[in-house]
């Protein structure tokens, strides 16, 4: 059995990234769709799960992974409040 520790080189391109080293690796989370975020989030979470990656890079996935969790959950919010808004709205129509 070989012990030797696998690691993830984070320059390379992948489903979600640049190709880029560094900060412009991956685009920022305020640019994505809800289901462009949901899905790296997704793919993240597969590649933290595999816990094949040194401590340094476990937390800046980590980091990527709590970054698109925020932008998934403010577009649902926004959603969810157009949602009310235009039951609001029926109902209104509704009662006059």
């Amino acid at each position: 059995m070989n012990n030797k520790e696998h690691t993830v080189d984070m320059t390379t391109p992948n489903a979600f990234g640049t190709g880029e080293a560094g900060d412009n690796a991956f685009p920022d989370p305020a640019t994505l769709t809800y289901e462009q975020a949901r899905d790296e989030l997704v793919e993240t979470v597969k590649i933290l799960e595999l816990g094949q990656m040194s401590l340094d890079e476990s937390l800046k996935y980590w980091e990527r992974g709590e970054a698109l969790a925020k932008r998934c959950e403010l577009l649902l919010d926004g959603a969810a409040t157009r949602v009310e808004e235009a039951i609001g709205r029926t109902d209104n129509q509704a009662g006059s």
